[in-house]
């Protein structure tokens, strides 16, 4: 393991070296000429560039690709797969902007199958280098404890079967020095004794840091309420760290638990599917979109040019959802609804006398979901998963399913369980039941059978509501 400015060095030099190897072996007459041989690549105009331009077009690409790695140079702990993904996603940012300068005529640009073969290296080599350099789990237990409720500290303190290292709390808790100031001590919420020494670590503002500099790597969970932004924040930051997360078992209807045995703690199910299904799911949902903006890109043309002359307003409506973990994602869909005219309130559809005429055909062949294939192939949706919820919605769903917050647990979807079951808000407990039987059997193949259910039904609908159109 490599900490601190020793990372940054490593990292920083360690890259650099394999661009600038990946290219100079690229640029070789003998890739080029292996490149001849694949079928489909041969028709890029291959081209060994001589050593002056070579160095020129290298230094722009050592220059743009180091500067997208930018992220992968701090010292942060990181999972395996988030460090393969996080690598995967700047360098792929990396060859669309070199690809950019290419396009432009650039004179020190990289020919298109250097720039093939050099994307290709760097797939393989970026991922394991920075994987290899990673911080790694401890082989001793480090644990804090995280949380708002005194009462709550004094029984995990007692009650831990694991070192702590000291706690996170807000400031206006009841922590107080011990008499003789050498001591950090606890006191609970009736003023009673103290519960022994714990150093008081920071507030929730300070909780990656902390994790960070103390090098831990499990979180006991002390919170009175889960209903509070701080409590799914923690458990964000423990979900990015890699970082095991314990709750009380009188809590688990707000999370995920991996189990449910005997003893007071439990453990919290930050991630449900293991790393080779997480890249199955997301080459799924890439490939998925990718395909989808392509091929429907002439229908979304047409439907845009639609909404304009059917009402005035913008093309685009945009909308706050739940995704992750409470966190807020910009959801895009086309505008089927009078402009300002939200409603927190479920209604049906048939019920709604805000959507527009060409709104009302959109939603029947969901057809105004196109936009959101976009927000798939960045990576804040997924094909499949609980559909995300409009925040201010979410509210009133939640004071009638109680366990609602356990869809936070996992990517929301473009379609889901529910959806193909035509389940939605109007009746959140159902809905509720659906999602979470989605994320206990969730997989690839069930995955493509939703998939393949749905646009089974899409296509049904479009047919449909021609006919419909047609005939009157």
């Amino acid at each position: 393991m490599v900490s601190g400015w020793r990372y940054r060095v490593v990292s920083g030099v360690g890259a650099a070296v394999l661009v600038a190897g990946a290219l100079t072996l690229a640029n070789h007459p003998t890739a080029q000429f292996g490149l001849d041989v694949v079928p489909y690549l041969d028709q890029l105009p291959g081209s060994s560039l001589e050593n002056g331009r070579l160095s020129l077009a290298g230094l722009t690409a050592l220059t743009v690709i180091l500067g997208y790695l930018y992220p992968l140079f701090k010292p942060r702990p990181r999972r395996i797969l988030d460090t393969i993904s996080l690598a995967e996603r700047r360098l792929f940012l990396a060859v669309v902007t070199l690809a950019a300068i290419g396009y432009f005529d650039y004179t020190y640009r990289l020919p298109r199958s250097t720039l093939l073969i050099t994307t290709a290296l760097l797939g393989v080599g970026l991922p394991a280098f920075f994987v290899s350099i990673r911080r790694r789990p401890r082989t001793a237990t480090r644990a804090i404890v995280v949380g708002d409720d005194p009462g709550a500290f004094e029984r995990i303190r007692e009650a831990a079967s694991i070192p702590l290292v000291g706690y996170v709390a807000p400031a206006t808790m009841d922590a107080i020095a011990s008499p003789d100031e050498d001591e950090r001590a606890l006191q609970v919420s009736d003023g009673g004794r103290a519960v022994g020494s714990l150093e008081r670590l920071g507030g929730f503002s300070r909780l990656e840091d902390v994790l960070i500099e103390n090098d831990i790597d499990t979180v006991l969970l002390a919170f009175a309420e889960t209903d509070r932004t701080e409590f799914f924040g923690t458990l964000e930051t423990c979900y990015e760290h890699g970082v095991n997360v314990k709750i009380n078992r009188k809590q688990t209807s707000s999370v995920l638990v991996a189990d449910v045995g005997a003893g007071e703690m439990v453990d919290v199910d930050l991630e449900p599917l293991d790393w080779q299904e997480y890249v199955i799911k997301r080459s799924f949902d890439v490939a998925f979109a990718s395909v989808g903006l392509l091929c429907l890109s002439p229908v979304a043309l047409c439907i845009a040019a639609g909404i304009k002359l059917d009402s005035p307003g913008p093309v685009l409506y945009s909308q706050e959802r739940r995704a992750e973990f409470g966190e807020s994602i910009t959801v895009y869909k086309f505008r089927t609804m009078v402009p300002e005219s939200e409603d927190a309130r479920p209604v049906a559809d048939h019920e709604n006398p805000r959507i527009t005429r060409v709104g009302r055909f959109l939603r029947r062949t969901h057809l105004d979901e196109i936009p959101q294939l976009w927000t798939i192939l960045t990576g804040e949706m997924s094909v499949v998963g609980p559909r995300p919820v409009w925040t201010d919605e979410e509210t009133l769903l939640e004071n009638e399913a109680v366990a609602w917050r356990k869809r936070w647990f996992v990517k929301p979807g473009l379609t889901g369980l529910a959806q193909i079951n035509d389940v939605s808000s109007t009746d959140p407990k159902t809905k509720l039941q659906y999602d979470l039987a989605y994320i206990r059997k969730q997989s690839f193949w069930f995955d493509l059978k939703i998939v393949i259910r749905q646009l089974w039904q899409v296509g049904g609908h479009v047919v449909e509501t021609v006919r419909e159109t047609v005939g009157r």
